[in-house]
């Protein structure tokens, strides 16, 4: 019977946690974990073309199953190189653990090739970073940073030496219960009444929403309908509250839209449910109070009334039994009425000549895939313009999913994204809403997705352009420079790589483009050629921005059209009752 080494050691805890893959790149300081994989069942190693993609999959996996997922880099280049993702998956509350190899044990402090610092390089991305220098830390210190990364959902990086993975174990593995499943902050009675009592006094309540109201759907709308409140998001809080929602006004922040920004600073009360959102410039700096089950996040972003230190479900249930309806909808109705007019004055913006219109409306290409896609798809979204498109056109219904960089803003991430989203649920349709400057940043994860053999459709929004950039460039008054590249033919490059791929260039034939790779049986990519003139004006721009905009802008700026939501818009204005 073989010696247990550390790294099986490592790789049995792993499995008894429940983790069935890691993904990474194999080399040197990481043999010996990638060999006890190989010996194990029920765990497999995901080979991707990068370490910064072996993140940013962990990260997607992490959201949507809640799960602890696990990536690896081997020492030097190969961990340093996680830090991107890890920074997204941090951010955006992930429980991963990163396992950073590290150079012999016996050359630390000597300037040895490949030698970096990891347990001083992850501390800013991570919530626990410890080195294992001797085996008799393992397993003690493996399972407290699982039980970091799961109780505080946050990253926790163990730092290993080769040649310690490759010892000897010299304590008993054993077991120990990891939670889960975390408990409810219940705020304190004194903060529920005068919640209660601010409620009540307010003659015009607005609720902005973050991705802290996923379980309170029904308590939300229950508070908006005793408060005749109107309810705005933010892009995390998108998928959590817009669906079956009469309320709704729309998104404010730079990829905003509708009458959010208006309700939000016409109302005497605001109430920030379960958001950290920190475009601080938009709220309104008064007459606000806050509900999160972080402490540290109350006041973070504006002045308070109140602030409520508590979950947003358990918190709105304690509540709503002290707060009186209100009869007096008229702030509200006025609300809906101009979150409707502001949807139909943009929508031109897309539907106008669209079946002739080359190069491509991105909006209206985002519409059909919207209306395409399945009902549960998993949508992953570059950082830039394809944050709009989904922000204005993926429509939620309670069981699609939206995954983004929308915390760190890095780009390249919807391609890796969607590797560890198809992975999660290999039975799930997983979109990857590319951006041809994020996709051409980490292009060789198309060799992931055709080594594994994932259905991953990849639609790539190809306007040649930094979009983003741009429109920064027209705001701050700049002419663009360096914004427009040449064109690249992405479905070409798909195929040669084994991908099946179509390239779309005339609208007429986005439908059927976009039907044939939804249905396809296997990895797909779609390469839209879209305008890169079609940019995105926020809902409310200062007037230095609206000069800056006469000064630099020489193209056609649109306000980015709405999809469905015009008529989820209509839809409410019919329930509003009549005199």
């Amino acid at each position: 019977m073989r010696n247990l080494t550390v790294a099986q050691q490592m790789v049995d805890i792993l499995r008894q946690a429940g983790v069935e893959r890691i993904y990474g790149v194999v080399g040197d300081s990481l043999n010996s974990v990638v060999d006890a994989v190989r010996r194990t069942d029920g765990i497999e190693w995901v080979h991707v073309r990068n370490e910064e993609a072996a993140a940013f999959a962990a990260a997607a996996e992490a959201q949507l199953t809640g799960r602890l997922a696990v990536c690896a880099g081997s020492c030097g280049p190969g961990n340093t190189h996680l830090i991107q993702g890890l920074y997204d998956a941090h951010r955006s509350g992930a429980p991963v653990l990163a396992l950073a190899s590290h150079i012999p044990s016996h050359q630390i402090g000597t300037g040895f090739f490949q030698e970096t610092h990891p347990e001083r390089l992850f501390t800013e991305c991570s919530d626990y970073c410890e080195l294992i220098s001797t085996p008799g830390q393992l397993p003690r210190v493996l399972r407290i940073a699982m039980q970091r990364a799961l109780g505080n959902s946050a990253v926790s990086v163990l730092v290993i030496p080769g040649d310690v993975a490759h010892g000897e174990a010299t304590r008993p593995t054993g077991s120990s219960d990891l939670v889960t499943e975390r408990g409810r902050v219940v705020a304190p009675d004194t903060q529920v009444r005068g919640l209660a009592e601010r409620l009540n006094a307010a003659r015009k309540v607005m609720l902005f929403c973050g991705a802290g109201v996923r379980d309170a759907h029904a308590e939300v709308m229950a508070l908006a309908e005793k408060a005749a409140a109107p309810i705005g998001h933010t892009l995390r809080g998108k998928e959590w509250i817009q669906f079956d929602n009469p309320y709704d006004v729309g998104m404010s922040g730079l990829l905003g839209y509708g009458a959010c920004f208006d309700a939000m600073h016409e109302a005497d009360l605001v109430v920030l449910l379960g958001t950290d959102f920190p475009y601080n410039d938009f709220l309104p700096q008064a007459r606000t109070v806050q509900i999160d089950h972080d402490a540290g996040r109350l006041g973070r972003r504006t002045l308070l009334e109140l602030g409520v230190h508590g979950d947003v479900r358990e918190t709105l249930r304690a509540v709503l039994p002290l707060v009186g309806a209100k009869r007096d909808r008229t702030y509200l109705d006025r609300m809906l009425h101009k979150h409707a007019r502001s949807l139909e004055t943009v929508v031109s913006a897309y539907t106008h000549d669209v079946e002739r219109h080359t190069p491509i409306h991105p909006e209206y290409a985002a519409s059909v895939l919207d209306e395409l896609a399945a009902d549960d798809a998993v949508f992953t979204v570059d950082t830039g313009m394809s944050n709009v498109w989904a922000a204005r056109y993926l429509t939620p219904n309670g069981r699609r999913r939206v995954i983004g960089s929308f915390l760190h803003g890095t780009m390249a991430n919807a391609l890796p994204h969607a590797i560890g989203a198809q992975f999660a649920y290999a039975g799930r349709q997983v979109i990857s809403m590319s951006g041809d400057g994020g996709l051409g940043m980490l292009m060789g994860e198309l060799l992931t997705v055709k080594l594994h053999d994932l259905p991953v459709k990849t639609i790539v929004f190809n306007n040649s352009s930094l979009g983003m950039v741009k429109l920064e460039m027209l705001v701050e008054g700049l002419p663009e420079h360096e914004t427009d590249h040449e064109p690249v033919d992405y479905a070409a490059i798909a195929r040669s790589a084994g991908i099946e791929a179509i390239r779309i260039e005339r609208p007429g034939d986005v439908v059927e483009g976009l039907k044939r790779a939804l249905a396809h049986d296997g990895p797909f990519l779609v390469d839209l050629v879209t305008d890169p003139n079609a940019l995105s004006i926020p809902p409310h721009i200062s007037a230095a921005q609206v000069k800056g905009f006469a000064f630099a802008a020489g193209r056609t700026v649109l306000d980015g059209g709405v999809g469905k939501m015009l008529d989820l818009a209509r839809a409410n204005l019919r329930n509003i009752p009549r005199p």
